[in-house]
């Protein structure tokens, strides 16, 4: 590699400048600060700004998001490449690796494409490939028993993590017959939240509201709705009508702060009925 670097295609390109961000004495010294547990923040936080260009259908963000993305996996690579535990080339080896294992039916001999997919061939398959890791980590044959719910990831939003907590549940058969048994749970749990509240015992009611909160997780798992991108457009349409309210009193020369609850109630009433296109005779 030259010692000049320019922008390039080449993902050995983005390689190399890492590797010299990383490299003592010349390289960065922010960048040679950095642990596995600083960057991981600056992951998540970049896969978040990739969910949230795709929400705005804003392509141009999205390849910018997806870049600073990759990024954050060759940062990883390049850390854990210094410690002598893997680099980015194994990084790639290994997950061309499981999507081909993964994908019989796509890159299996004729015999297995025929037959197809069966209905429980994605869990069998992750099974089987937590059992060969649980036997390589023991140096033997004997296997670890492990739990059904092993291998959801605990920073996970926590909306996100309960419903594929309460899938994995679901897959041995362990769930609620249909939606009307989740709605009744849900209005008991309302129940208990109230029981919590009244009886002014802290603790209890900050279970409670996460009980409430999970079986609310449960309720959007039987619909098919994700419960981050609804509650994502539900902060949306707050703010969206929370400025409607801003600016109807500013141009009364007002500010929330200066508005009595009913002015502003009425601002948010008239910016609903706004969205729905219904006739808008609110002074705003």
């Amino acid at each position: 590699m030259s010692s000049s670097l320019s922008q390039s295609r080449d993902i050995a390109v983005l390689i190399e400048i890492m590797r010299r961000l990383r490299t003592p004495v010349t390289g960065c010294p922010w960048d040679l600060e950095q642990t596995f547990d600083t960057i991981a923040p600056y992951t998540l936080e970049e896969a978040y700004e990739v969910a949230d260009a795709i929400a705005r259908r804003d392509l141009t963000d999205l390849r910018e998001e997806l870049g600073d993305l990759l990024l954050q996996v060759v940062y990883h690579a390049q850390m854990a490449e210094e410690q002598g535990a893997f680099d980015f080339g194994d990084v790639v080896e290994a997950v061309t690796a499981k999507m081909i294992r993964r994908h019989p039916h796509v890159f299996g001999d004729e015999a297995t494409r025929s037959a197809g997919v069966a209905k429980d061939f994605w869990e069998r398959a992750k099974a089987a490939e937590k059992a060969e890791k649980a036997r390589e980590a023991g140096g033997g044959e004997r296997e670890e028993a492990g739990s059904v719910l092993d291998g959801v990831p605990l920073p996970l939003p926590a909306l996100t993590r309960a419903v594929k907590l309460q899938n994995k549940a679901a897959s041995v058969g362990f769930d609620w017959p249909g939606l009307g048994p989740v709605l009744t749970k849900l209005r008991e749990e309302i129940a208990e939240l109230d029981e919590a509240i009244a009886a002014d015992r802290t603790e209890k009611v900050k279970e409670e509201f996460g009980d409430l909160l999970f079986v609310v997780a449960n309720v959007a798992r039987h619909l098919e709705i994700d419960p981050e991108a609804a509650l994502r457009a539900a902060n949306d349409k707050f703010v969206r009508r929370f400025r409607y309210i801003e600016e109807g009193l500013a141009k009364r020369g007002r500010r929330p702060a200066d508005s009595t609850l009913e002015e502003m109630d009425a601002l948010w009433d008239a910016a609903k009925a706004a969205e729905k296109g219904a006739p808008n005779d609110q002074d705003a």
